[in-house]
């Protein structure tokens, strides 16, 4: 399984990021621009990953994410963990939007 620094998933140009976190998660902290899918429903979803780029992956620490990952490696996708999940990303001072949704 690949997996990348939150630092270089930001950087990456034209990054697919998909958090496979619950929607309460989400509600509390995001990443713009990420797509949502949570992991229970990615197998139902999988048509919303795309396959013609390098998807990121990322949840709250990087556990659910890796589980995600090794999945959409195994359906052919090219996916990448990101290390530490949204927490790492906020705590190495990346961009994350507080609350907002309901």
């Amino acid at each position: 399984m690949k997996s990348t620094t939150p630092a270089e998933a930001h950087a990456a140009t034209d990054a697919f990021i998909l958090d496979v976190r619950e929607h309460e998660e989400v509600a509390q902290a995001r990443v713009d621009g990420a797509h949502h899918i949570p992991l229970a429903a990615l197998p139902e979803r999988l048509g919303e990953v795309p396959r013609d780029r390098t998807v990121y992956v990322m949840c709250a620490l990087g556990g659910r994410s890796a589980r995600a990952t090794q999945y959409l490696e195994q359906q052919g996708v090219d996916a990448v963990n990101i290390d530490g999940g949204i927490t790492e990303w906020h705590r190495v001072g990346l961009p994350v939007t507080i609350g907002g949704i309901a």
